[in-house]
């Protein structure tokens, strides 16, 4: 037995597992695999690394780089997430129709792995809502969202009750509640040291709430997808034994790769599916498919007599006219000096959660206006919406990249004066503004890179940095 491991978790463990309990112990003992999601609006799938293989763009490394030492990284041209969690492609691909337009909750969206991911599935006319409860990181979620890019997300900083308020709203729920980590045990010591039954069994009431509290929010005939990080039955497939006895609803049955090394399992006719890091490539991990059989529609939503979004003026629109790809999908509103680009096929659903949830960051952030003036924000430099040909692009090397996202000054001695894109490897870092013989640095201080750079800058240390571009 590992020494480590908390001794009733054990207990339990080696009931739960039987004679696989030794390869799982062992397993417990060896690294953590590293593995990372491809943001394709942004580059390509790399052709030399190992495939994740539940998912057409997850990839492992053999050996965990300095992320912060790549500007890709911070460009939202990939995500660093644990590999087994993207088995939530599959429970999205096999339970809903994708090319359809989705409204999607992530109830549980920080840091921002698995709504990135939904982001990147869902069809361009979709919308999702990533919410999370903590404001601090809320504030991480909204960030990772704007670098990954995708314009059709809204972040909200809410209570699962005051979503489910909002009746019949989603079609597709994904609840990535939180949980005891016992999945994270070999990632995280600490989750180890936290770890109790008494902490099971409260994280197990805790989920009941969560999917309580929520559930009006999901359509007749939705779709919840429900996971945890954890192994045991109460957070899991008990939990979904005791929604089906409260609500209406159904297992949804996936197909399962038999090389994937996926465990089924079945409890009261609700199906789940288990990784355990002897048999897949991965962390612990549990997921579940779920299908709404009853319930109340949605109401119909009407203009507001005062609505919440205002439009932008027609001067205000012409400022930043020539700034987006397809500027006909966005309906441009003014809010606290910002303009910011909506889906406009969304404008009465995005004024209910406007006017009744606490949104962080919606749509596009394209520019702050003042006195007839547009200065372009950091979330448009990050858009996959951005026009290429809307501003001056300048690329630059590493070695200037990682001092741009240190917020040092920089030359960029090709560029014309004026607003200029920052570029590396042709994935887009931020604004620079050349006034004659200087660059004035916009990075954003809040997303800056503050660890120093004077041994990485080194000539000899530049070379071998890892980028994932190179791979």
């Amino acid at each position: 037995m590992s020494p480590e491991l908390p001794v009733s978790f054990q207990t339990r463990m080696q009931t739960q597992l039987g004679d696989a309990y030794a390869a799982f112990a062992h397993a417990l003992a060896q690294p953590s695999p590293t593995s990372v999601r491809v943001n394709q609006a942004k580059m390509a799938l790399p052709i030399s690394l190992p495939k994740v293989p539940w998912t057409e763009t997850g990839f492992y490394l053999s050996a965990r780089p300095s992320f912060t030492l790549d500007p890709m990284f911070h460009g939202g041209a990939y995500y660093v997430q644990e590999a087994s969690s993207m088995f939530l492609e599959q429970a999205l691909r096999q339970s809903v129709d994708l090319s359809q337009p989705l409204a999607v909750l992530d109830l549980c969206g920080a840091p921002g792995g698995k709504s990135t991911h939904i982001a990147s599935l869902l069809s361009p006319e979709s919308l999702l809502v990533a919410n999370e409860v903590i404001k601090p990181r809320a504030n991480i979620l909204a960030e990772n969202i704007q670098k990954w890019g995708s314009g059709n997300v809204v972040v909200t900083n809410n209570d699962p009750s005051h979503l489910g308020q909002l009746t019949g709203f989603f079609d597709v729920l994904v609840v990535d509640a939180p949980c005891s980590g016992e999945g994270m045990f070999r990632k995280d010591p600490d989750a180890m040291n936290e770890w109790s039954e008494a902490n099971v069994k409260l994280c197990s009431e805790r989920q009941r709430r969560i999917l309580m509290d929520v559930w009006d929010a999901l359509k007749p005939g939705g779709v919840l997808i429900y996971s945890t990080c954890t192994y045991n039955l109460e957070e899991n497939e008990e939990n979904l034994a005791w929604l089906a006895r409260q609500q209406d609803a159904e297992a949804i049955p996936l197909q399962l790769q038999p090389d994937w090394g996926v465990t089924e399992t079945q409890l009261e006719g609700m199906r789940g599916y288990r990784f355990y890091p002897h048999q897949t490539q991965g962390e612990g991990f549990f997921l579940a498919s779920v299908r709404k059989t009853g319930g109340e529609e949605a109401r119909t939503f009407k203009k507001s007599k005062r609505p919440y979004l205002v439009s932008a003026s027609k001067q205000e629109k012409a400022l930043v006219q020539d700034w987006l790809n397809e500027p006909e999908n966005w309906e441009l509103v003014k809010h606290k000096e910002v303009l910011r680009a909506l889906p406009s096929a969304w404008m009465l659903e995005l004024e209910q959660l406007y006017e009744n949830l606490r949104v962080v960051y919606g749509g596009i952030e394209l520019a702050e206006v003042m006195k007839n003036n547009a200065k372009p924000q950091p979330a448009l430099a990050l858009s996959q919406h951005l026009s290429p040909t809307a501003f001056p692009h300048a690329e630059v090397d590493l070695a200037t990249a990682l001092r741009y996202l240190h917020r040092e000054d920089i030359t960029l001695d090709n560029s014309a004066n004026g607003w200029v894109l920052v570029q590396f490897n042709g994935v887009a870092l931020g604004w620079g503004k050349k006034l004659q013989n200087r660059v004035n640095n916009h990075y954003p201080k809040e997303w800056r890179i503050r660890m120093s750079l004077d041994e990485a800058l080194k000539p000899e240390k530049v070379d071998g940095l890892f980028t994932l571009g190179n791979q």
